[in-house]
This record gives structure tokens, sequence and C-alpha cells, in this order.
């Protein structure tokens, strides 16, 4: 059963792609701008109504907003304005791995500048809506960690991964507290990877390290509800909604890395079933919880829906409290690295015009399989 009392406007959501990092090649992305949803956000929204969803995920890119400490919104408050005429309720993620360039992110600078920066983004909103807010604060603190200590994302800090994520929890805290200064009303969503690791195949026996590894999905969560090093100043009270993302690729042995099999329906008897995964966060945390992102690319697109909803069907009947499934990213986007890749992964293909814009173009098989999705899950 879904939830009288549930959080989002519909079940299934959408999540526009709106990372502004700077990738190894040193080039500041801007995946908004890219695919055009920043200027074309209220069409956007428009066609997620025409396809059943109310809810979805969208960002606000700090590092366009702030100037060396002066605030200029225009990139976000034509977007707020369009989510509210369109009636879509948006989750806006404040840190989606991009900051102002004149920031060192290990610098206690960095804690103030984003939390005053959040603080001020919960005025504008209030200044434009009456709804309430649902903030993502820092997405997926374990995965930029990791990514921007290697040579994936800058600042490349080799080395410096437990740092780096104790730095994001510590701006999250100053962040969340910032704007509940402001609207005590404010919702908040921590997403982090949800990764299941076994042994490799050929040492079943040499448990440890994939355990290890498996165990440090949750070191985030219980670094902000203060459940370890609470000298942080973690507390249960900055845990409000907690968003766990998942794809094919999220379960693979440790040592080596090889993924486990997926391919339209996980074949490796190792793969453990997304109901079981969801179920133990749920216990752990005894918070609300939904899938803040999860899609597959190409032919595989519509399978792997398919298989995500039977197993949310089957966690909510065995009463894991689900408010919701993201598909992320809603409109197709090329690769970080390599924008000549399109990932083929969105609701909608992209197809460049004459003119220069980019068409969206409905995927009619994974639309089909987003209808019988919501149909299966009953009030969606």
């Amino acid at each position: 059963m879904i939830p009288n009392n549930r959080l989002f406007r519909s079940f299934w959501m959408a999540g526009f792609e709106c990372s502004c990092h700077i990738n190894s090649n040193g080039t500041r992305l801007d995946m908004a701008a890219a695919v055009q949803h920043d200027r074309c956000c209220a069409s956007d929204y428009h066609l997620l109504r025409e396809v059943g969803i109310q809810s979805a995920r969208d960002g606000v890119r700090w590092n366009l907003v702030e100037r060396g400490g002066r605030y200029d919104w225009s990139s976000w408050i034509p977007m707020l304005e369009a989510a509210r005429e369109e009636k879509v309720q948006v989750i806006w993620d404040l840190f989606h791995y991009g900051w102002p360039d004149d920031l060192d992110i290990f610098s206690r600078t960095f804690i103030d500048r984003f939390a005053r920066f959040c603080g001020a983004a919960a005025q504008v909103f209030r200044d434009h809506s009456d709804e309430i807010a649902f903030y993502s604060p820092m997405n997926e603190i374990s995965f930029f960690a990791w990514a921007a200590c290697r040579d994936l994302m800058y600042p490349y800090a080799e080395g410096r991964d437990g740092e780096l994520k104790r730095q994001c929890v510590q701006a999250a805290i100053a962040a969340i507290e910032s704007i509940r200064a402001v609207d005590p009303d404010a919702r908040f969503v921590s997403p982090e990877p949800l990764i299941h690791n076994v042994p490799p195949a050929g040492e079943p026996w040499n448990t440890g390290p994939a355990l290890a590894h498996r165990n440090s999905q949750f070191e985030a969560w219980d670094l902000l509800t203060g459940r370890i090093e609470p000298k942080l100043g973690g507390a249960e009270k900055y845990l409000d909604i907690v968003g766990v993302n998942f794809y094919a690729a999220n379960e693979w042995e440790v040592p080596g890395g090889r993924k486990l099999d997926w391919d339209a329906g996980s074949s490796d008897p190792r793969w453990l079933p997304l109901h079981r995964l969801l179920a133990e966060v749920a216990r752990r945390y005894q918070r609300p919880l939904f899938i803040a992102e999860t899609s597959h690319y190409g032919i595989g697109r519509a399978p792997w829906l398919d298989e995500v909803a039977a197993e949310v069907r089957i966690a909510l009947d065995q009463g894991t409290r689900l408010e919701g499934v993201c598909l992320y990213p809603i409109l197709d986007r090329y690769d970080w690295e390599d924008s000549t890749h399109w990932h083929n992964c969105g609701l909608w293909d992209l197809v460049l015009d004459d003119s220069g814009n980019y068409r969206r173009l409905l995927n009619d098989t994974y639309a089909r399989s987003l209808c019988a999705a919501q149909k299966l899950v009953n009030g969606a």
C-alpha cells in the first residue's frame, strides 16, 4: 500500500540532470543548459503532466547564482515560476557537484558560503511559492567524495576521500540549519547510492572486502545523524527523507570491480533484489524513503523499469514505506566526458532540429512501461 499521507504529488517522478561540476578534462559542465532545459523548463514541466508525473528533481546552479558573495537568481527564478504555473512539485538540488570558482572546497569558508547561499535560496523560494519546500542540500556525498578524489571530477584530490566526505556532511548540516532559520517547514532529501557487493566468484570465502565496501554506503547518512563521529555535529534531526539511487551497475564484486550481470533481468544468482535492499535501508533509518534516481539506457530502458516496478510492488506489499520512484534523467543526456556520446536513457529522446533546438521525442516503448508501472502501483 502507498501511504495515504505520502510526501510527493505523484509516486512516479522525473529527474532533470543538473550536474555542473568540472570534469576530468577541466571542462565546466552545465547539463541543464546542455539539453536546453534551463530555457525550456516550462514546456518540460508541462510534458511531465502529460504522462501523469507531477513531482520532479531539478537543480539550482550555485556556480551561476553566486559571484564573489553576490547573488543573481535569474537562472533559477524562471524555473520556480514555471514549476508553479505547471503545478509541478520540485525537489531542488542545491549542490549537484558544482560550486563557485573562487572557493576551496576543503575550507571553512566553503561551508559558511554554502550555508549562506542555501538560506538565501530558501528566502527566494518563499518569495515565489506558498508550497512546502523540498531541498537536496548535497547530492550523493559518498559518490562525489569518491569521484572528486580521483581524476573524474575537480578538485582531483587523490587520497582525501574521507576528508571530503566529512566536509560535505558538515556543509549539509550548515545548509539545513540555514534553511530552517528561514523556513522551519522545509523538507530535506539526502540521496546516496544504493549498492550491493559480493566477493569474486572464484573467492567466495573472501567476504571481508566486499562487506566493508558495502557498509560504506551508509557512512554519509550515519555521519549526518551523528551515529558515528558525532563531533562533526551530526544529529538525527538532520536526516529527514532518505533517497537511494539505484542502477544496473550498482551491484559488483569486491575486490575486482566486475559488475553482476543485468540484461533485461538479473541473471547472476548473487544479485540482491531491489525490494530487499530497500527494506534494509528502511529498517536502518526508520525514515520516509524514495528511489531518488533510477534508469537504464538504450533498449534496456523499458525492461529495467518493468523490473523496478515489480520490485517496488513487492516492497510496498511487504510494508516498506516507499514514497516514490524518480526516473533520472527524464531527458536524454550526453556523457560527462564526451559530448558526442548520448546515453539514450531518457523518457524523451532529444533530436536536434535545423534551428539548433532539441525537440523532445517521447520513447514509446519506455512510455508504455511507465504507464504499466503507474497501473501496477495503485494510486501512482
